[in-house]
Formats: structure tokens, C-alpha cells, sequence
């Protein structure tokens, strides 16, 4: 079993990158909205404690399953000290090796993330994303909010990519992923 983490800031790509990576190699997605979505439509609001609760219930299954990995995508908030908790959390539920463990974060400009915000493949999945206007002011929101870049040799795991991915497609974004992790 391997457990991958895809992260970086709102609209960067993860999830497309995470469904390209899929298609290339024996891992599967959970990204953030497979339970954020859900959540809002049936309670009217974001419910962060539900969210959490519905994502331990994938990960406990999925590690007692028979699968070869699963790429969690997500927002890391570098300064808030539970996010950290979080993904040491989900390692705890995985119970994996260091080594089993691989840590992708994305990059791309402002700009290039505000053009992926209403991307016919992201709207697709995420409902709440819909809203061009009021998506737009929550991504400028979070991004004044916490830092979701992180600071060089500020993620000390031996399994870490940076991929600056705002002038290359997600498909090649994965090709990079798969190449040099070796999947």
C-alpha cells in the first residue's frame, strides 16, 4: 500500500493532475471534493467535522483494501499547525513506512489558477466551484488567508516533488510525477 499526497493552492490543478495519474499508473484518487460536495448539498454548508469524518471512513477502508495506493488531494495550509496534524493523521490511519509515503505539491500563477477555476472538467465535479465569481473571491480569500506554497526545505520527506505546473498540461504534470517517483 502507498499513500500519495497532492496538494497546492486552489485551482492549481490537483485533481486533473490526480485523474491523469490514474490513467497511467495503478493508483486511485480521493480528491478533496469527492467529500466536500456531498457535505454541502446535504447539509446547505460546509461542515468541516462531517467532511473529516467521511474522509476517515475512505482512507480506513481503502487501507484495509487490497489496492496498490490512493493520491489524497488537498489544500496544505503551511502556517496552520492542523494541517500538519492532518496529514499526519491520515498517515496514522495508513500506517505506512516513510518511504511508502510521496508528497507532490503543485505551483502555478495566480493567473493560471484563476483561468482552471472555470475549466469545464473542474465545474464538472465541483458544484460548489459553479459560482465563477464568488469561486474567484474564495481562492483570493484563502490565498490572503494562509500560505499554501511551501518555503524551500520547508517539507524534509525523502519522497517530495515540486512540479511547477502552469505551463505544462496536467497529462505531462503526471508524466513528470510518474518518471520520477519510478510508478
Amino acid at each position: 500500500m502507498k499513500l500519495m499526497f497532492l496538494f497546492g493552492e486552489g485551482a492549481v490543478g490537483k485533481m486533473t493532475v490526480g485523474q491523469e495519474l490514474t490513467k497511467i499508473t495503478p493508483w486511485r484518487l480521493c480528491h478533496n471534493h469527492v467529500t466536500i460536495e456531498p457535505v454541502l448539498e446535504v447539509f446547505g454548508e460546509f461542515r468541516i467535522d462531517v467532511i473529516l469524518q467521511l474522509r476517515d471512513v475512505i482512507f480506513r477502508e481503502f487501507a484495509a483494501s487490497d489496492q496498490y495506493g490512493l493520491i489524497h488531494s488537498f489544500m496544505w495550509a503551511f502556517d496552520a499547525r492542523e494541517d500538519w496534524e492532518y496529514v499526519e493523521h491520515i498517515k496514522s490511519i495508513f500506517g505506512l513506512k516513510e518511504e511508502d509515503v510521496y508528497y507532490v505539491e503543485l505551483v502555478a500563477p495566480e493567473k493560471v489558477r484563476l483561468a482552471r477555476n472555470a475549466t469545464e472538467n473542474r465545474l464538472a465535479h465541483k458544484a460548489s466551484k459553479r459560482d465563477i465569481e464568488a469561486s474567484n473571491r474564495r481562492l483570493a480569500e484563502m490565498s490572503a488567508k494562509h500560505r499554501f506554497v511551501s518555503l524551500p526545505g520547508e517539507l524534509p520527506f525523502p519522497n517530495y516533488l515540486r512540479v511547477e505546473n502552469g505551463d505544462i498540461s496536467a497529462q505531462e504534470a503526471a508524466r513528470i510525477i510518474k518518471n520520477h517517483f519510478g510508478f
